[in-house]
């Protein structure tokens, strides 16, 4: 005697075939949406990466000017304030005076070994994991960000079969994003031979259909994450800044630098033309 639920239950080889092609849809479907994530993450890490640098460069080469300038304005407020007498100029010197750092060009006497905050680079780099060289330009040579896409494309973590491979990858790519950021070829082309003689990946085995459903509902999320992280760097102050000169950042730095000086010019004139009086 036949049992009738053991012959509805056992799939026929045409269903069997039908669930083989339906999940090799969407494991290809998964591929496809891993791929385009690692594209992304990589466009916002490069992009995060030069907010970093052009506000560290910004304050490193433009910061003894913008000091230079509150001086300027501060002396020449006081210099009117001695002449007039007027509260309202005396009171306008004490405030710009008050502007005014009370060590102007402090990193420059160090050359760089203490930051704005007067921490030393090498404990910062031990608390966030970043280079103590600092970085010479605003964004890495063309070839430098050619080699870095690609090793990442190779050893993103989402590329991860288990723990213990994602693990490997976190920790590999946070060196990557080191050198990078401070667009250090060498490093990077000796990371691509560290990577290429290290553990072959694991091959990709053929998921359920509930694990890729799951795996497709975690890129999703991620994707959402790293949107609402870009939109934060292209709304940020100096993004917004980076957007004025898209094709070459560095230009920028020059540009605002040359504008500096001329109001610094513009302000020692002023201020020799107070005392000449």
């Amino acid at each position: 005697m036949t049992n009738p639920e053991a012959e509805q239950t056992e799939p026929t080889p045409e269903q069997r075939e039908a669930e083989r092609a339906a999940t090799q849809r969407l494991e290809r479907a998964v591929l496809a949406a891993e791929q385009a994530l690692i594209e992304f993450e990589i466009a916002v890490e490069t992009f995060r990466i030069e907010v970093e640098n052009f506000s560290r460069l910004h304050h490193q080469r433009l910061g003894p000017m913008y000091s230079r300038l509150d001086e300027l304005d501060a002396l020449i407020a006081e210099a009117v304030a001695a002449r007039t007498g007027k509260p309202e100029d005396v009171r306008r010197a004490e405030e710009l005076r008050g502007l005014v750092q009370p060590m102007p060009g402090v990193e420059e006497l160090f050359h760089g070994w203490i930051d704005s905050e007067g921490i030393p680079p090498e404990a910062a780099a031990m608390l966030n994991e970043k280079p103590v060289r600092p970085p010479t330009r605003v964004r890495p040579s063309e070839e430098a960000r050619r080699i870095y896409r690609e090793l990442v494309r190779r050893a993103h973590p989402d590329l991860a079969r288990d723990d213990a491979e994602r693990r490997r990858r976190d920790e590999f790519i946070v060196r990557v994003n080191a050198a990078y950021s401070i667009g250090d070829e060498d490093a990077l082309r000796k990371l691509t031979e560290e990577w290429e003689s290290g553990p072959p990946p694991a091959e990709r085995t053929l998921d359920r259909s509930e694990e890729l459903y799951a795996r497709l509902e975690w890129l999703a999320q991620r994707k959402e994450m790293l949107s609402g992280l870009a939109a934060e760097l292209e709304s940020s102050a100096i993004g917004q800044m980076l957007k004025m000169a898209p094709d070459d950042p560095d230009k920028l730095l020059e540009e605002i630098a040359e504008q500096l000086l001329a109001q610094v010019s513009e302000r020692e004139a002023a201020l020799a033309k107070l005392a000449a009086e």
